[in-house]
């Protein structure tokens, strides 16, 4: 619980609704579908309270951050809007594409998979790629 109490809730919350006004966002049930959570988890990013990390990255889309924005701004940085981000310290944009980058997670998993997971058919393999190349676009890695 030490790691929450070191993190600026207060201040990604302040962000947040300025930046959700200035986009000109509800706080409606349909725009915190949109982002794929709860309107729940949404108003308590707004009050500072704490969502699981693995959420921010939602806040980040819908608010047109870049991946890692919330996260930045609970550790006192600040919050790369996405048309900032060429030349934005700390901030990288690929020039892989999307699907070669996934293409590629699949093929990795899969080959582990393979190589370790005797018996495993070739259904339950597609289907751990899968699951592993959604969890790491839930998390904003590809």
């Amino acid at each position: 619980m030490t790691e929450y109490l070191a993190r600026d809730y207060p201040r990604l919350a302040d962000l947040a609704r300025k930046r959700r006004a200035d986009l000109g966002i509800g706080l409606t049930d349909t725009a915190a579908k949109a982002a794929e959570m709860s309107k729940g988890t949404w108003q308590r990013v707004e009050k500072g309270l704490p969502i699981r990390d693995t959420n921010y990255i939602k806040i980040d889309r819908i608010l047109q951050w870049a991946p890692g924005s919330c996260m930045r701004v609970l550790e006192g940085g600040e919050p790369v809007p996405i048309q900032d981000v060429e030349g934005a310290p700390g901030v990288q944009k690929s020039t892989i594409p999307r699907e070669v980058v996934e293409g590629e997670a699949r093929d990795v998993v899969q080959l582990a998979l393979i190589a370790t997971a005797k018996g495993t058919t070739a259904e339950e393999i597609r289907a751990m790629s899968e699951r592993v190349v959604q969890d790491l676009r839930d998390r904003g890695l590809i």
